[in-house]
């Protein structure tokens, strides 16, 4: 039985009609205001003080967990506030430190075990990274993001979600990537589902050392095969495909549709890489265990500005501080983050979808139902394009895709799609109302999942 033909035609979800979105609330005052916070600890260092009030990495955290219990009291104790930490030693640690990082956790009404994660780095540093004493203010790197983390919470935290969203404010990103760590070992062992991370680190300043100014466009950087596939998941891309269509992949294409949805705002250039040449973020942690994760950062970096001593040399002040920021810039990128974040708490994780089409002039998809979901959108491109088109309807040709439901061997619904796979790729979305999830890719390694549960 034919159930129903693929009506949605939005890859991502439309914003809502005739009501204020809470992308709307983000405040450049407050994001300035908790800015100046941070930079007023003196160094916010790994290695710096833990037990002073008032300077170092210890105060800071201290904070950050004391401004996530006063948002959580003005919605009724809407967030459970908690360290999450680890004692770690390392390259950048010599000597046993605890590392922590301040969580707050707005629990999903319908599924809660389904989270969304969005994050930035509370420590700083100057030139030398072991150098735990000189006053290291790291206003964007990444003051931007954690005051970006805080909004996000202001405004979202008064809505009831279906699925749980976990504000995090991590340590040890200089030294090593460690609150990265510490947290993605933590959501394994909580058992959660997680859906996406979203990493902001580096989200505060429009133009380069050279003047450049990107102040409309925000960049996502997103892997390209998986940091968790196996030798035989591997294998398997070589012949079927899969090396552009990682679930963080999906995941910056979504973001980026998102965007396009709202011209006014900052719009999303897709890096297709893990991070920046050389560098790394603390969504790399989250990918290597299997977790859909990318990294937003500035469109044009200042690297006077970065990692530096406060000082003047030949009349070039170097130094992360406050006044080299463009907090206008700084609203557009927490903006939308909080329109990704909304989105995402709303929509259903996307489904597991697999592929048979060899040998055959058409292609059958099939997927498992997906807990929330009321319609799915069946999407395509050419192996050689990077975007994805709606199947909902006409494709050139008069070529339409049927969804057929109940007793099938891998799943609960079968779409049977008139093209030849060999010359197409496939995913499919999952959707409630308006809000569709990024698309699952019909390829080895393409589900939301660790591959461990291929």
């Amino acid at each position: 039985m034919i159930k129903h033909a693929l009506l949605l035609s939005a890859l991502i979800a439309a914003p809502l009609a005739a009501q204020t979105h809470p992308a709307e609330a983000v405040s450049e005052d407050r994001l300035k205001g908790d800015v100046e916070t941070l930079v007023s600890f003196g160094t916010r260092h790994t290695l710096s003080v833990q037990d002073d009030p008032k300077r170092g990495i210890g105060a800071a955290v201290d904070w950050g967990l004391a401004e996530f219990k006063r948002i959580g009291a003005q919605c009724g104790d809407c967030l459970e506030v908690l360290p999450v930490g680890d004692t770690v030693t390392g390259p950048r640690i010599p000597t046993p430190t605890l590392v922590r990082n301040a969580v707050a956790i707005q629990r999903g009404t319908e599924r809660p075990n389904e989270v969304v994660i969005v994050q930035g780095h509370i420590d700083s540093r100057v030139t030398d990274v072991m150098d735990a004493t000189s006053d290291a203010p790291g206003a964007n790197d990444d003051g931007s993001g954690t005051a970006l983390v805080i909004e996000a919470a202001r405004v979202l935290s008064g809505t009831k979600y279906p699925t749980t969203i976990i504000y995090a404010l991590l340590s040890g990103e200089e030294q090593g990537l460690h609150g990265g760590r510490i947290l993605a070992d933590w959501a394994e062992a909580q058992g959660f589902t997680v859906k996406a991370v979203l990493n902001n680190d580096i989200v505060g300043n429009s133009c380069g050392k050279d003047g450049y100014c990107e102040p409309k466009v925000v960049r996502v950087f997103s892997e390209g095969p998986r940091a968790d596939l196996t030798d035989r998941l591997r294998a398997s891309q070589t012949r079927f495909g899969g090396e552009n269509d990682s679930p963080g992949r999906n995941l910056s294409r979504w973001v980026a549709g998102l965007a396009e949805n709202h011209p006014d705002g900052l719009q999303v250039r897709q890096i297709w890489r893990t991070d920046r040449m050389g560098r790394g973020g603390d969504q790399v942690p989250f990918l290597q265990k299997g977790y859909p994760a990318i990294r937003f950062s500035v469109g044009v970096e200042d690297y006077d500005h970065q990692h530096q001593d406060l000082r003047t040399e030949d009349g070039v002040f170097y130094g992360d501080t406050i006044d080299e920021m463009d907090f206008a810039y700084l609203v557009g990128v927490t903006a939308l983050n909080v329109r990704a974040l909304d989105a995402l708490a709303r929509a259903p994780m996307p489904p597991k979808v697999t592929v048979d089409a060899a040998v055959r002039v058409d292609t059958e998809l099939k997927w498992a139902k997906t807990a929330g979901a009321l319609t799915y959108n069946v999407l395509a491109r050419r192996t050689n394009e990077t975007e994805w088109r709606s199947l909902a309807g006409r494709m050139g040709n008069s070529r339409l895709v049927d969804v057929i439901e109940g007793g099938h061997e891998r799943g609960d619904y079968l779409a049977l799609v008139d093209l030849r796979g060999d010359d197409w790729l496939f995913g499919v979305a999952a959707c409630v109302d308006e809000y569709c999830s990024p698309v699952a890719s019909a390829v080895p390694g393409g589900a939301f999942e660790p591959v461990g549960k291929e």
